[in-house]
């Protein structure tokens, strides 16, 4: 295969990768309307989920915010029981931001919602074929590697 053909696929390969991640984002947000809490505020959730033990200069690193912008963002987010700061038992001088349980079920919320648009989409997937799909996007995150 030529380079100029590689670079196509690859041009291609990434473009339906961004328009699916788009559109998939798009039907999640429904849910995150209707819960009434901002995008950043659900990004900070799916983060402190996946993350847990957060202290707020972390999460400013992973969001690439800054930690003031993360402090207010935290109050808003307490203030909706969303979150809780609480000390580390390790060491008191830190502050760990932790996700209740209302955190947990939008954030369940908008992934159900989601795999439900995908699950409706892929109907016409049968077994064998989505599965050699999902190997296929295995494979490119382990390439790529996680953040």
């Amino acid at each position: 295969m030529t380079e100029t053909k590689i670079d196509e696929y690859i041009a291609e390969i990434e473009k339906y990768l961004r328009r699916i991640d788009h559109t998939i984002r798009k039907k999640g947000r429904e849910i995150i309307i209707e819960a009434n809490i901002t995008i950043p505020q659900f990004q900070a959730l799916q983060i402190l989920i996946h993350n847990e033990n957060l202290t707020i200069g972390e999460l400013s690193q992973k969001m690439a915010l800054a930690c003031s912008t993360i402090t207010d963002l935290i109050d808003r987010m307490e203030k909706t029981e969303l979150v809780i700061r609480r000390r580390s038992e390790k060491d008191k001088r830190v502050v760990i931001v932790e996700v209740l349980p209302k955190g947990h079920d939008i954030l369940e919320k908008v992934l159900k919602k989601r795999r439900a648009y995908l699950k409706g989409m892929m109907s016409e997937y049968n077994l064998e074929n989505m599965d050699i799909l999902r190997h296929q996007l295995e494979t490119l995150y382990e390439a790529i590697g996680s953040e």
